[in-house]
C-alpha cells in the first residue's frame, strides 16, 4: 500500500496513457463507412469521446480502488451503450486496460473476460453479421488480450520503480541519521572535555585574580591555549563533515547516478589513505559525478583507486560519454587546487566521442607527508576491494 501511495502522490499521467487516446480514432472510425454522416452522429460520437476522456482521467486520479473500479465500469457501460453506432469496442478495450490498472491480474482477468463476453452479445445483437463478421470480433478479442498484457506490465514496471525510489529515500534517510549521529558524537568528543577544562580555569582564575595575579593570568593563558585547540579541533569536525570517505560518497554517487540510469562500477585497492588526501579525493569525486550528470550524457562511469609501483596512490574516474570537455570550470579548478595543497596533479583526457578520463595522482612524497601531519592516524581507512556492483 505504501508503494502504490508513493505512485499516487508522486505520478502524473504518463505518457503512455496520453499517447493511448490515439486509438479513439477507432471509435470515429465507423463514420468513414456511413453513405451519409448527419450532424446528430457525429455530435452523439463527439459527446461520447469526450464523456470517455473525462472518465479515463478521473479514473487514473480517483485516490480509491473502489472509485476506480466505478469509473472503468462506467467507460464499458458507455461502450456497450454506444455498440449500435459501432463505436462501442473501442471504449470497451480502453476499459480493459483500466481494469488491468485498477485490480490485481488474477482478479482484472475475470472481469475482462466478462467485459469481453458482453461485447460479444451486443454484438451480434445490435450488428449486422455481414457487416461485423466473426474475424473482427476476434481482432477485438486478440487486441483487448495486448492492451491488457500491457499495461499489467507497466504496472509491474512502476511498482519496481516505486520500490526502487523508496529504497533509496530510505538509505538517504539513515544515511542522513547516522551522520548525525556521528556529528553529535564528534561534537561531544571535541568540546565536551574542552568546555570543562575552560569552566574549571576560569573558576580558578577568578579565586586567584586578587591573592596571586600572575597565577591568575597563567590560568587565562592556560584558557586562551585550550580555546585554540578547540578551534583547531572544531576545523577537522567540520572537513570530516563535510567528507565521509570515498565508501559514502560511492555510494552517493551510485544513487544519484541510477536515478540518471548510469551505472557505476568501482574498484578499491586495500590502500591506506591519510584523512587529508581522502577528504581531497572524496570531493574530487563529488564534483566528477556531478559533471557527469549535468554534461556527460553517459551510461557508465568507473571508478578505480589504485597504488603505484613506486609507492604513490591514483583515482580514476572514467565515462562513456560525448567528452571534448573545453575550458574549465569553477569545479576543476577547484578540484586541482585541493590536490595541489596534498601534493597530488590532476590529468584529465577527454577526447571528442571517447569519453573522459580524470586521473587524480598522489605521489609516495605527497602520502608521507599528509601521513606526518595527520594528528589522527585511527581515522585513516583501509579499504577492501569490490568488484563491479
Amino acid at each position: 500500500m505504501r508503494i502504490k501511495a508513493f505512485i499516487q502522490a508522486h505520478e502524473h499521467p504518463p505518457l503512455w496513457r496520453w499517447v493511448s487516446l490515439l486509438y479513439l480514432i477507432f471509435a470515429f472510425l465507423p463514420m468513414f463507412y456511413w453513405p451519409t454522416v448527419p450532424l446528430r452522429a457525429v455530435l452523439l460520437f463527439a459527446a461520447a469521446a469526450l464523456t470517455f476522456v473525462v472518465l479515463y482521467f478521473a479514473h487514473h486520479y480517483a485516490a480509491s480502488r473502489h472509485r476506480r473500479l466505478a469509473l472503468t465500469l462506467a467507460v464499458a457501460a458507455l461502450g456497450f451503450a454506444t455498440m449500435p453506432m459501432g463505436a462501442g469496442a473501442a471504449y470497451v478495450i480502453f476499459a480493459v486496460g483500466m481494469a488491468a490498472a485498477t485490480l490485481s491480474p488474477w482478479r482484472a482477468l475475470p472481469l475482462c473476460v466478462v467485459l469481453m463476453a458482453i461485447e460479444a452479445v451486443c454484438f451480434y445483437r445490435f450488428l449486422p453479421a455481414e457487416a461485423m463478421p466473426v474475424s473482427t470480433y476476434l481482432i477485438n478479442v486478440i487486441v483487448a488480450a495486448m492492451v491488457f498484457v500491457g499495461v499489467v506490465s507497466i504496472r509491474n514496471r512502476e511498482l519496481r520503480n516505486a520500490e526502487l525510489r523508496l529504497t533509496q529515500d530510505e538509505v538517504r534517510r539513515l544515511a542522513s541519521l547516522a551522520e548525525r549521529e556521528r556529528i553529535g558524537r564528534d561534537l561531544h568528543d571535541v568540546l565536551g572535555h574542552t568546555l570543562s577544562l575552560v569552566v574549571l580555569k576560569t573558576q580558578l582564575a577568578a579565586r586567584l585574580f586578587e591573592r596571586d595575579p600572575q597565577g591568575a593570568r597563567a590560568q587565562i593563558g592556560e584558557v586562551e591555549r585550550v580555546a585554540r585547540e578547540a578551534l583547531t579541533q572544531v576545523r577537522e569536525a567540520v572537513a570530516g563533515i563535510r567528507a565521509n570517505g570515498l565508501q559514502a560518497e560511492l555510494a552517493a554517487a551510485r544513487l544519484a547516478l541510477l536515478s540518471a540510469e548510469i551505472s557505476l562500477d568501482h574498484r578499491l585497492a586495500p590502500v591506506e589513505i591519510p584523512e587529508k588526501v581522502e577528504t581531497a579525493l572524496t570531493l574530487a569525486l563529488r564534483e566528477s559525478v556531478t559533471n557527469v550528470l549535468r554534461h556527460a550524457g553517459a551510461t557508465r562511469v568507473e571508478v578505480e583507486l589504485f597504488g603505484e609501483s613506486r609507492g604513490g596512490l591514483s583515482l580514476l574516474i572514467a565515462d562513456d560519454g560525448r567528452g571534448g570537455a573545453g575550458r574549465e570550470g569553477h569545479g576543476l579548478t577547484g578540484m586541482r587546487e585541493r590536490l595541489r595543497e596534498v601534493g597530488g596533479s590532476v590529468e584529465i583526457d577527454s577526447p571528442i566521442g571517447a569519453g573522459t578520463r580524470l586521473r587524480l595522482i598522489l605521489p609516495r612524497e605527497a602520502l608521507a607527508a599528509a601521513r606526518r601531519d595527520d594528528d589522527t592516524p585511527a581515522l585513516a581507512r583501509t579499504f577492501s576491494e569490490r568488484g563491479a556492483a
